[in-house]
């Protein structure tokens, strides 16, 4: 059927006429317009919803929700899907058991190391899956203009990724100095977006005041980086949609519960930004931010409403985000609007989920990775770290963040090399170009790992150039990490006396992997055993480990440059 012959039949379905494809009958049914539960039934034809209400329609097929209630499809409002580790097709089935009916990605991950063909790579394979992933144009390729990425998209190149399909807009502007100092290669990125009149996404942790404003004024209209509650309040103030985010690595959800609670955000959102499978299978996706929302007191009808029509309308997806005629058929049939534990999850008219378990069998495209790890000649001489010992610059992790201190302190030395000493929570972290094998290498003194014994920890993904980051305790085993990575074509490994005590690849730009979740989700449980076997306490090393490098967070960086202080935007000596 043509597109008129489908909206005639819509509306005959909707009058009674003839029967549609699928009723869920005598459900409590969440209203997102006026955040109030309706008693009804759902019936659906040809993926859409052709009416909601008391009536007596048929189909071909019914389900019976005696009583339970109905929300629409759940949205994350900003994620990479690249920092699930999975494939799209193998995100989806972890995905679509949670209720998570559609995603907003900014694939700056995979771009930075494959550039556009890195993006048309994930619109490829996200193409028909039981949730649908939208994507972003990214903008921070790389993120500064002196970082080593493996690709650089230009002001032309945002222009012809936003003509894809699925592209909605232009992706987290992570060089917020270069907005305030309006250099022209960014703006002209927000302009690419702004004249087509497309949603343009911020990231400007800590900002406030009149920098604030500042930033706002060229276009940007969300942001997904504030840890603090005048930092959010300002930034809904002047009209920016507060992502609330809770990913792996970074816990704000807690921090922001009063603001929802009190209803003092506006048009907020949730958002992942960066989560792994293990708390994915562990915990749950966006339905799991509602669990806890609604325990915190936020009115369950308002937390479904900022979880799907907020962010739906926010970028354009005028078709989705409510269970209402007219609107695609993503619908989440929950055992109640406390746990928000999904029995029956329905994607555009399809039963893709019962019971916490993803029944679409579909297909995911053939693939066949290329080693992208691509390293110089290097020695354990190269990971020594030349100091005198005084006044040595470190950064410090901050526990459930990714902003990091900048500290000054004296290290031991041996022989004029920074020395290991499992009293003191100090390891050494080398970052490495991996596109071009070009040689840099960045050192610089990390605490909070606090590894107890010698060992190392080493990853290609590390935001967002995704080179090579290190965080060890003696040359020996970082070399062995390097080598390990370079073998596999990139992912996480954990070295002990010189032997990989655990191991992930990620064949995928150094990014993903091609097996499923709860393979993924094994060898991240073997790696998170194998750094706590060294002392680390971190609930999730490798997700920090990844943020080292990012010279576009406050305070301190370690780049493939060196040390790198993003206050200053200044690299920082090491002795």
């Amino acid at each position: 059927m043509n597109d008129l012959e489908l909206l005639q039949r819509r509306i005959r379905v909707a009058r009674g006429l003839e029967p549609g494809d699928l009723l869920l009958r005598n459900g409590q049914i969440v209203n997102v317009f006026t955040q109030q539960i309706e008693s009804g039934n759902v019936v659906i034809a040809d993926g859409w919803i052709a009416g909601v209400g008391p009536y007596d329609w048929q189909a071909a097929d019914t389900i019976d929700l005696n009583g339970r209630p109905a929300v629409p499809g759940l949205i994350d409002a900003h994620m990479h899907l690249e920092s699930t580790l999975l494939w799209p097709p193998e995100l989806a089935r972890a995905l679509v058991p949670h209720g998570t009916s559609a995603i907003i990605a900014d694939p700056h991950e995979i771009a930075n190391v494959l550039g556009i063909r890195g993006v048309e790579m994930m619109l490829a394979a996200s193409e028909g899956l039981p949730l649908d992933m939208f994507f972003m144009a990214p903008s921070c390729v790389p993120a500064t203009s002196w970082e080593d990425a493996g690709a650089v998209l230009d002001a032309a190149a945002i222009e012809r990724l936003l003509q894809l399909p699925r592209v909605l807009g232009l992706a987290e502007v992570m060089d917020f100095p270069a907005v305030l100092d309006s250099r022209g290669p960014v703006l002209a990125k927000v302009l690419a977006a702004l004249r087509r009149g497309a949603p343009v996404d911020g990231h400007a942790p800590g900002l406030r005041g009149q920098a604030l404003v500042s930033y706002v004024a060229a276009g940007i209209r969300a942001d997904h980086e504030s840890t603090e509650i005048d930092e959010a309040l300002q930034k809904a103030a002047l009209g920016m949609m507060v992502q609330v985010r809770q990913g792996s690595s970074e816990h704000n959800l807690e921090t922001f519960l009063p603001l929802l609670v009190a209803d003092r955000l506006g048009d907020w959102s949730l958002a992942t930004d960066d989560i792994l499978p293990t708390d994915i299978l562990a915990q749950g996706h966006i339905n799991a931010l509602l669990r806890r929302a609604v325990a915190a007191g936020v009115p369950p009808c308002r937390a479904v409403r900022h979880a799907t029509l907020v962010p739906a309308r926010h970028y354009g997806l005028r078709d989705r985000g409510a269970v209402a005629p007219s609107y695609r058929a993503d619908v989440v049939v929950l055992d109640d609007l406390h746990a928000f534990q999904p029995t029956l999850v329905v994607h555009g008219g399809q039963v893709v989920a019962r019971d916490g378990r993803c029944v679409w069998n579909g297909e995911a495209s053939p693939l066949t990775p290329e080693n992208t790890v691509r390293i110089a000649p290097l020695s354990a001489d190269d990971l020594e770290l030349r100091t005198v010992g005084k006044a040595c610059p470190i950064v410090r992790l901050v526990p459930g963040q990714i902003v990091t201190q900048g500290i000054t302190e004296d290290v031991p030395t041996r022989d004029g090399r920074w020395c290991f000493a499992p009293d003191r929570d100090l390891a050494l972290a080398a970052c490495i170009e991996r596109h071009r094998a070009s040689g840099r290498i960045g050192l610089g003194l990390v605490q909070g790992f606090a590894f107890q014994r010698h060992g190392a920890l080493g990853s290609s993904v590390a935001h967002d150039s995704h080179n090579l980051i290190i965080a060890g305790t003696n040359p020996q085993d970082m070399l062995a990490c390097v080598e390990a990575l370079a073998r596999s074509g990139g992912g996480f490994v954990a070295v002990a006396e010189g032997r990989v005590l655990a191991e992930l690849p990620l064949p995928i730009a150094g990014l993903m992997s091609t097996q499923d979740v709860y393979a993924v989700r094994d060898r991240l449980q073997q790696l998170h055993a194998a750094a706590q076997s060294l002392g680390c306490p971190l609930a999730s090393p490798f997700a920090t480990l990844s943020f080292l490098p990012l010279p576009v967070i406050p305070e301190l960086r370690v780049t493939p440059r060196g040390l790198f202080d993003v206050g200053r935007q200044q690299f920082v000596a090491t002795t």
